[in-house]
């Protein structure tokens, strides 16, 4: 007789154990899946490029998606026509809630605020991003109403 009952308390730990494994994923996925809902659900901040011109009118670009590519690519998102630029010579990447700039491994290099870009660097509003020969200056779209609203400019929106 104690050895039914044995079984019987092993069977029914098993299957407690068993549903405590069961209980503990189903509580994981449901986290996952919150938190990449939660994710996917974040925007990126808009970000604006503003190049100077030799008209002196200046050229703005707007992006809201959060990966922007900067280049001669027509592929690109911002796609410059300046020859000391490469094909993709810089990236913007929104994470972390800041924008964040790298270099591509451009011949001829990228500089942020007159230093030379070797790493992946958040931009904050102000840096002036200098590809090749051109400069562009980043906007955050926070401050860029306050501050930019009188200034006449050509506008490109991607």
């Amino acid at each position: 007789m104690s050895g039914i009952i044995l079984l019987v308390l092993r069977i029914a730990m098993i299957v407690a154990l068993y549903a405590f494994l069961g209980w503990i994923l189903l509580l994981m996925w449901r986290t996952l899946k919150q938190e990449a809902f939660f994710l996917s659900a974040r925007k990126a901040a808009p970000l604006t490029l503003e190049m100077d011109t030799p008209e002196g009118v200046p050229q703005v670009f707007h992006f809201s998606a959060g990966d922007v590519l900067v280049g001669r690519d027509p592929d690109c998102e911002c796609a410059l026509t300046d020859e000391t630029i490469s094909a993709r010579h810089v990236r913007f990447t929104y994470h972390h809630s800041q924008w964040w700039v790298e270099d591509l491994g451009s011949r001829n290099g990228t500089g942020l605020n007159g230093a030379p870009l070797t790493t992946a660097t958040i931009v904050v509003h102000g840096d002036m991003i200098k590809c090749g020969q051109t400069a562009l200056r980043v906007i955050l779209e926070a401050e860029s109403s306050r501050e930019y609203q009188s200034t006449p400019h050509t506008e490109t929106s991607i």
